[in-house]
């Protein structure tokens, strides 16, 4: 078992859930798991419970998720958004996240069938681990972000008091998470480290936010993007790059993730082309001038003793 204690703010020596206030009742028990601590657990058709985690979801997509699910689906990612998802926040400034949207006017999954997932084979890296949960986390002292494993015990699910035992890290190869993992280790890890940086990251823009939305979740979208002039005129890529982003949806994941780094805290893996910044910015000159001139117009015509007024409006 591990000794450490670490908390998703990267905090030593504290319990993983004391900082979140978890309750007497929940589910989630805050025992830290490490890949050779065992666990008894087992889900069948058949079983008493079968189908019932369905039947009321709340379920976090990652981008892996929607890659796999809306290619199943025969669906492009923002067709798949639009249908199946629905958005949240994040963190408190307002980061989206996504889930799973359940049936109209019910809270059951719009993809389970009498026989189980519907799409079992592509099911969400959440569906997979249940009843087991996962955390990345990192310690105040150290670079890299550790998964810390946990279960969660539901009063529907049966499948606690089944007699058969198992390691978390044969769990995990049984449910085929590995490479749902792999996938989204630079997304979560990025999370985690803009949840530990705090204040010190300050708020996004609008277009960050904009842009973290396209890149984590609507990668169709993304790739059009990477197509565009514009794209093209800023960052140097060679020929096999630019195969790679047009074809294989886990090279485009992996660089939507190096993209977001580079945008929301500065990492520089993403070569740009000499000179593209500043003509860029030439090209977009007339646009922020004009704006910062309304800006000024629009101030300088408010009633000085309404300006309190409006401001507290927007």
């Amino acid at each position: 078992m591990a000794e450490d204690k670490l908390d998703s703010q990267g905090l030593a020596n504290e319990s993983v859930f004391e900082k979140f206030d978890v309750p007497f009742s929940s589910p989630v028990q805050p025992e830290q798991l490490d890949l050779d601590d065992t666990i008894q657990f087992s889900c069948f058709k058949g079983i008493e419970c079968f189908n019932a985690c369905c039947k009321n979801i709340d379920i976090t997509l990652t981008p892996y998720d929607v890659i796999r699910m809306s290619r199943r689906l025969g669906l492009t990612t923002t067709q798949f958004l639009t249908l199946f998802t629905t958005q949240y926040d994040l963190d408190a400034h307002g980061m989206p996240g996504i889930k799973l949207k359940p049936v109209e006017d019910g809270t059951a999954c719009q993809l389970m069938t009498e026989e189980g997932c519907g799409i079992y084979t592509d099911r969400p890296t959440a569906c997979r681990y249940y009843a087991m949960g996962m955390m990345g986390m990192r310690r105040n002292d150290e670079f890299a972000i550790k998964d810390v494993f946990f279960m969660v015990k539901e009063p529907h699910c049966k499948g606690h008091e089944q007699d058969r035992k198992l390691t978390v890290r044969e769990y995990r190869e049984e449910q085929g998470v590995e490479e749902f993992d792999e996938l989204n280790r630079d997304w979560i890890d990025m999370i985690v480290k803009k949840r530990s940086a705090g204040p010190t990251v300050g708020s996004p823009s609008e277009r960050s936010f904009q842009l973290f939305y396209l890149a984590s979740y609507d990668l169709d979208g993304f790739r059009k993007f990477t197509q565009s002039e514009g794209f093209a005129k800023m960052f140097d890529m060679d020929a096999e790059l630019r195969e790679q982003l047009d074809t294989d949806d886990k090279a485009l994941i992996r660089f939507a993730s190096r993209f977001l780094k580079q945008v929301l805290f500065g990492e520089q893996s993403i070569d740009k082309k000499e000179g593209a910044s500043e003509q860029r910015y030439e090209a977009r000159k007339p646009v922020i001038q004009k704006k910062h001139e309304d800006n000024i117009e629009k101030y300088s015509m408010r009633d000085p003793a309404n300006a309190g007024k409006d401001s507290d409006k927007s």
